[in-house]
């Protein structure tokens, strides 16, 4: 058996990172994995209903209630997401934003990989109890 020149391993080759793949191209440079808007917003959508039934306690199938609503814009690795929903009435409204933003800008994070730069809100409407209960029959 004979062994062709070049071909033998270095005397000093030891454990350490894999060679890299003659022809290959870094793997920063072989391309990227792209999040479409849409795919975004749908996440701070359901991010947003979920933060919205725990930190607001105003169950997500609540009669009186719209589903959040949401849009977003990526560039370059970072997103900014827009949402609009309903709070109920009485709350701290300032306190439960706060919150809101805090946990759809963590979901976000956790399930895309991006850099959330910035979680607006805008309240469409203050739910009282009894805009809850209308349209039901007793």
């Amino acid at each position: 058996m004979s062994a062709r020149p070049g071909s033998a391993d270095p005397p000093d080759a030891g454990p350490g990172p894999p060679a890299r793949a003659v022809g290959l191209p870094p793997p920063a440079e072989r391309g990227a994995t792209v999040i479409p808007d849409k795919v975004v917003a749908r996440i701070a959508a359901q991010a947003a209903r979920t933060a919205q039934s725990r930190r607001a306690a105003l169950p997500p199938d609540r009669s009186g209630s719209a589903a959040p609503s949401a849009s977003a814009a990526t560039h370059t690795g970072s997103v900014r997401v827009h949402l609009a929903l309903d709070l109920p009435y009485p709350t701290d409204i300032p306190h439960v934003c706060e919150r809101i933003q805090h946990d759809v800008a963590e979901r976000v994070a956790q399930l895309t990989g991006l850099h959330v730069a910035e979680v607006a809100l805008t309240i469409r409407r203050l739910v009282t109890a009894a805009d809850a209960n209308r349209g039901r029959v007793r």
